[in-house]
């Protein structure tokens, strides 16, 4: 819509996560590495959190697209209990036939598809978004997948990434074998308001976009009013964009970033104090 009257490629804010407009913060940098280097060591269990809308999955994506060849490597962003069982989605993650088994063949059949893939010479690797709708039961059914190992080598690498609510479940009693067994754990914080900055200049930039289309008191009102999530960031930038563009605007203004959260608060959607 507004793309060709500010120059742009493609629109710098969608809210779908990509791998491509990756702006490492501080933190996210540090949860990469973290994420780089378990896999390196595939010991136990790797945990990152972090708030709604925070790059979580963004973060995912990337580790994705970097680990397209040597690993094997399963993804389950849906973990919703009452819609299956948990044995059957890790064997869809891994594109493995699971209807009509029982949870006993189900299991038997993993283990020998890890089995296999480790004698390739390659790493197994389950990576579990929005890990916090699992619940006790859902990773308890995991960490007994993982306990299989061969020699020093666990056969199963498991990532979970969740809400904070993932870091006050593993601290329940009942999931104490399971927090033994985290060799890495990261909490990704909000963007401070130099870090929502740079990443809205790294977000206009990377699609062709001038360095001055947001001017400074707008990011201003962008970063107070997002709290530093990123998710919001995009959506308050976007729907600023809009309005600049219906009123032929070459720059984005606080005019414009007030009328957004203030057309927000009136819907009761997140603007904001």
């Amino acid at each position: 819509m507004y793309e060709g009257f500010y120059g742009l490629q493609e629109r710098p804010f969608a809210l779908l996560p990509d791998p491509s407009f990756l702006y490492l913060s501080k933190g996210h940098s540090t949860a990469l590495t973290l994420l780089r280097y378990s896999l390196l060591n595939r010991q136990g269990f790797t945990v990152v959190s972090g708030e709604v809308g925070g790059g979580k999955t963004t973060l995912i994506n990337c580790l994705l697209d970097e680990m397209k060849t040597g690993m094997t490597v399963g993804l389950i962003n849906f973990t919703t209990r009452s819609f299956g069982d948990m044995g059957e989605w890790i064997m869809m993650a891994y594109g493995l036939p699971y209807k009509n088994k029982s949870k006993v063949e189900l299991y038997d059949d993993f283990v020998q598809f890890m089995i296999r893939e480790y004698a390739a010479g390659r790493p197994v690797v389950l990576i579990v978004d929005e890990a916090q709708n699992l619940g006790i039961r859902g990773l308890e059914e995991i960490r007994m997948l993982s306990n299989v190992n061969a020699q020093k080598d666990y056969l199963l690498h498991v990532i979970l990434v969740g809400q904070p609510e993932l870091r006050s479940l593993l601290q329940t009693p009942q999931l104490r074998q399971l927090t033994q067994r985290v060799s890495v754990a990261f909490h990704l914080k909000r963007l401070t308001d130099e870090e929502v900055r740079q990443y809205i200049l790294h977000r206009v930039t990377h699609v062709g976009g001038s360095a001055d289309l947001f001017e400074p008191e707008a990011i201003r009102l962008v970063a107070a009013a997002s709290e530093g999530i990123p998710r919001l960031v995009n959506t308050f930038c976007d729907l600023a964009l809009v309005y600049a563009y219906s009123e032929e605007k070459t720059t984005v203004g606080a005019v414009e970033v007030r009328a957004v959260l203030e057309d927000r608060r009136r819907m009761g959607l997140p603007a904001g104090e």
